[in-house]
């Protein structure tokens, strides 16, 4: 038992040793510039499945606030004139893309732990801070980066609870997880998002399911900036990450 307990020790001490690590130079800097929306001026094709539906989406940041969204079909089917109108009335109330979530500001960057190290990647995991002072559910919430050291850019973010928790008193939420994927920079074109996958498990008043998967993935990219030449560079035009509403 004495030698069980001195590796428990030892363990909770390495562990401890872990977090607050200094941040490599290059992923602060990525990190402080970081979008997480993707690159300005990229219009893309947004396809979204989920337990109640798929929705195929089109957006183009060279049109207008509120018309930068396009239905291109709902359910597998073209949207019929109901639903074109209904969509077209919901955008502007729409962000110009709200696409994916934001947590960088909330980072609790002195508790920084270095999870993996090698030539490719180094991936840093970090606790958040709340989001206000309503915000109940940062506590139980880690965001973890994924820096790609060749392009000097942030590839993949997966931001997830440590263990079972109540946003509101009657909703138990057991798992929730968001992962987004970016791809890697071209000399044509910057790194832009690519993938975001989501999963909750929970109940409401202990009968009523919460569970949901959900797939969201970018496609048909195509630059509408006012120059091609403002498409260069990567970092500085790299995608910022609050965490996403358990629901």
């Amino acid at each position: 038992m004495p030698n069980l307990f001195r590796l428990c020790l030892l363990v909770l001490f390495a562990s401890r040793a872990l977090a607050g690590v200094e941040l490599q130079p290059d992923f602060a800097k990525a990190l402080k510039h970081f979008r997480a929306e993707g690159a300005k001026h990229w219009g893309f094709t947004q396809s979204t499945n989920a337990r109640k539906g798929s929705l195929i989406e089109r957006f183009d940041p060279s049109r207008p606030d509120g018309k930068r969204w396009t239905l291109v079909q709902k359910d597998g089917h073209v949207p019929t004139e109901k639903e074109a109108t209904e969509y077209a009335q919901k955008q502007t109330r729409r962000s110009s893309n709200d696409t994916a979530p934001d947590v960088t500001k909330q980072l609790n960057l002195s508790s920084a732990e270095l999870v993996s190290d090698d030539a490719e990647h180094i991936t840093y995991r970090f606790h958040l801070n709340p989001g206000d002072k309503d915000d109940t559910t940062a506590p139980f919430l880690v965001a973890t980066f994924q820096f790609h050291k060749p392009t000097k850019t942030i590839d993949r973010i997966e931001l997830g609870n440590t263990e079972p928790f109540s946003p509101m008193m009657v909703v138990k939420i057991q798992e929730a997880r968001t992962t987004i994927k970016y791809t890697l920079p071209t000399a044509e074109r910057p790194s832009l998002l690519e993938e975001i996958t989501m999963r909750v498990r929970g109940r409401a008043m202990l009968f009523k399911s919460l569970d949901e998967d959900m797939t969201i993935a970018y496609s048909n990219y195509q630059y509408e900036g006012p120059a091609a030449s403002a498409l260069v560079g990567t970092t500085s035009e790299q995608p910022r990450a609050t965490a996403p509403a358990a629901h």
